[in-house]
């Protein structure tokens, strides 16, 4: 993912880029970088990315789920619902101070960085497996981390599109 993204980027960048190939790298470049922010996608406990541990969570359902499930989909809509309101709820979190700082790094450094919120937190400590049952604290914890991840991959993928598309605007 991370040296796609750096391509898709300078294909998108590139004037000379078929207008096909752009569409196909921006559509990449969307998924990519949402993608590299779920810190499962960046770390492996031996466990396909979360999907074969099940977990019943705190206030999430009433049956066991994948983990990455839960970190892909239930966390998310924890925080808030429809999309539009998530939206604009991480929104008004990102002050100019984190959008400053999160534009910077590289793709690498993101995914170093989703993979210490694995290690630290998604995947429990000790590691879950099995079926397993999280508390409301790691469920409290995790949907701050999916908050922060979502709100540095708005602002980083606005980042690398403002920086592919500048010059094409007038």
């Amino acid at each position: 993912m991370v040296d796609k993204i750096t391509q898709f980027a300078v294909e998108l960048k590139d004037p000379n880029t078929d207008l096909k190939e752009r569409l196909f790298a921006l559509k990449f470049l969307l998924h990519f970088v949402g993608d590299l922010h779920q810190p499962l996608h960046c770390a492996d406990n031996n466990d396909r990315d979360g999907n074969s541990v099940k977990v019943l969570a705190d206030g999430i359902g009433s049956r066991p789920l994948p983990l990455h499930d839960l970190w892909d989909t239930q966390f998310v809509d924890a925080i808030a619902r429809p999309p539009a309101a998530l939206a604009q709820f991480l929104r008004m979190q990102i002050t100019p101070d984190h959008a400053a700082n999160w534009a910077t790094g590289t793709p690498e450094d993101w995914a170093w960085e989703a993979f210490a919120m694995a290690q630290e937190g998604a995947f429990g400590d000790p590691p879950l497996s099995g079926t397993q049952h999280v508390d409301a604290p790691y469920v409290e914890r995790a949907k701050i981390d999916v908050a922060l991840q979502l709100s540095r991959a708005g602002v980083r993928l606005a980042h690398v599109l403002n920086d592919a598309l500048r010059q094409r605007l007038p």
